[in-house]
């Protein structure tokens, strides 16, 4: 059973992770049309930045000693 929840874990992560930088990328394209942008800078960097602290936390939280 350990694989079982292993699958979950890693599963979990990666929606986690997809569903992060749809938000950011979303975020990201509102904030060019409110600002008016000509070049998307928002776009690119929200989700570089939640793509970065996301495998940041990932990092983290597997290195805990148990």
């Amino acid at each position: 059973m350990r694989g079982n929840n292993e699958l979950k874990k890693y599963a979990g992560m990666a929606f986690q992770i997809l569903a992060t930088l749809g938000v950011a990328f979303f975020i990201g394209y509102k904030l060019d049309q409110y600002f008016e942008l000509s070049f998307p800078i928002f776009l690119l960097l929200l989700p570089l930045i939640a793509l970065g602290s996301f495998l940041y936390q990932v990092i983290r939280d597997t290195n805990k000693k148990k």
